[in-house]
């Protein structure tokens, strides 16, 4: 995997506990953060896989029998009965 250098700034008080973190796991900063944007990423990717699979399955559901009518208005859903 070809890699590139970047330039991160950070609070003074936040590197200080990263540093602290890398050295308390026997890592660098550098690979700390290579593993925390590849957690990242695998994150996101793992939800837009599973939003992707949902609208799939919503794309493909059966017909409900409304015919997309629906006999029901929100204020009788929601009327109070006392």
């Amino acid at each position: 995997m070809e890699r590139r250098n970047v330039t991160l700034s950070l609070p003074k008080d936040i590197l200080r506990r990263v540093k602290i973190i890398a050295v308390n796991r026997d890592m660098s900063v550098s690979g700390l953060m290579t593993e925390a944007l590849i957690e990242l990423v695998r994150r996101e990717d793992a939800y837009s896989q599973a939003r992707d699979r949902h609208v799939s399955m919503l794309e493909r559901a059966g017909d409900l029998g409304t015919q997309g009518n629906l006999s029901l208005v929100r204020e009788d859903l929601h009327e109070r009965r006392g």
